[in-house]
């Protein structure tokens, strides 16, 4: 499934692009959705699969959407070894 059709912003769709990626993987395609309305999510990959950008993809969309009153904010993500 390509990221364009998984209801990402146009931001976040530019910057995945510039990486050079395309297509979806399998996790990305089942985790970013829920995550995009809000729902919890629990999903398991081997490594290499795409679970950081799962993730990562979803709530920087939903980071850009918020209107904050400070424009300083910070988003601290940590991946562990599988």
């Amino acid at each position: 499934m390509n990221f364009k059709e998984l209801g990402l912003c146009p931001e976040v769709l530019q910057a995945i692009d510039e990486l050079g990626y395309e297509e979806a993987t399998p996790i990305q395609v089942m985790a970013i959705p829920p995550i995009l309305e809000g729902r919890d999510m629990v999903g398991s990959a081997q490594t290499g699969t795409g679970k950081t950008a799962a993730f990562a993809l979803p709530t920087l969309h939903r980071l850009g959407s918020w209107q904050f009153k400070s424009k300083k904010i910070s988003v601290n993500m940590a991946s562990t070894w599988d």
